[in-house]
């Protein structure tokens, strides 16, 4: 389970990437962040921000409603 949370389904590109970079310099070395996203874009753009950045991509699932659930690591 993951120490932060951060609902980004409203969101569209590049918006995504940034409010879930502003979550991850929160974190501390171990702690997770659990990313709710919704669309292809965000899907695609923001775990690969997110390792270009440095952080680990643990998981990526899909929610019955059809959004995504992403968990990043420091």
């Amino acid at each position: 389970m993951a120490e932060h949370f951060l609902d980004i389904t409203a969101d569209s590109c590049p918006m995504t990437f940034v409010k879930a970079k502003l979550e991850l310099e929160k974190l501390r070395p171990g702690e997770n962040l659990e990313v709710r996203l919704r669309g292809s874009e965000p899907l695609e753009n923001v775990p690969r921000s997110a390792r270009e950045a440095g952080y680990r991509v643990e998981k990526v699932s899909e929610n019955e409603d059809g959004t995504h659930t992403l968990i990043l690591g420091a």
